[in-house]
């Protein structure tokens, strides 16, 4: 369960980020840092690249399914994220690939998870679940269309929607070697089946060798004893005529 301390390294990340974009206050040190405000833009590598501060009410990448979608999609991330968890326990003995692009998917739904729970509530605008998540990450991009939405830069973005891409590549592209293990696992791979019936045809044969062997030294046994007997009863006592004969 190492990797554990991938996914949260991976909400560290994302949470410190989010909060010096947003800014933040704790008043009882009397500390209070004022972050970016809405729509602000950093130029950070020319047009290419740069911080654009953007409150997401919906699902990753700026998709917004509504108002009356915005609890069952909290409560849908926080049971995800638990099942996730669950999942990670179960496959501690698996490969490293698998385990780590599921840290990787965990870490990313949990970052935006404390979005929707409780930003609502930090920062005094929602009740619990009906927060929005802070994105911020704005690459340009060619144009394309995604939900019948046409963009000419990819959707803005943070930290935590890297994170849950990045294991799903992981996914994918060691997805053969998972399927493998998995196969070998389960007892479906020919040639490992192949072998085992091998082993199996061989240790009948050595076994049936053996009790061959063992039937023909027992007939050997028995031949020579016959004979012996034959000998003992059925021919005449030669020495014992030679004495009657001399009396």
């Amino acid at each position: 369960m190492r990797v554990l301390f991938v996914s949260l390294a991976i909400v560290i990340i994302d949470q410190a980020s989010k909060l010096m974009v947003k800014g933040f206050s704790i008043p009882f040190i009397h500390l209070h840092y004022a972050g970016m405000y809405e729509g602000e833009r950093i130029p950070i590598i020319g047009n290419f690249f740069r911080l654009t501060f953007i409150e997401n009410p919906g699902l990753a990448f700026g998709f917004d399914p509504g108002i009356n979608m915005k609890l069952w999609i909290s409560v849908f991330s926080l049971v995800a994220s638990v099942g996730l968890l669950i999942y990670l326990y179960l496959i501690r003995k698996k490969s490293l690939s698998l385990r780590l692009a599921i840290a990787f998917i965990l870490g990313g739904a949990v970052g935006n998870l404390i979005d929707r729970m409780f930003y609502g509530v930090f920062y005094h605008y929602a009740p619990l679940f009906y927060g929005r998540v802070v994105d911020f990450l704005d690459f340009d991009f060619f144009n394309f269309s995604l939900f019948g939405r046409n963009f000419d830069r990819w959707p803005i973005f943070n930290f935590a929607d890297a994170s849950v891409t990045i294991g799903v590549l992981i996914l994918l592209f060691f997805y053969r070697q998972n399927k493998s293990e998995e196969e070998i696992e389960s007892g479906e791979n020919p040639s490992a089946a192949n072998g085992t019936i091998a082993i199996q045809n061989s240790s009948h044969t050595l076994e049936r060798s053996s009790s061959e062997n063992d039937t023909k030294e027992l007939d050997s046994s028995e031949k020579v004893r016959e004979a012996k007997e034959h000998l003992t009863n059925g021919e005449p006592d030669n020495g014992k005529e030679i004495q009657d004969s001399n009396s």
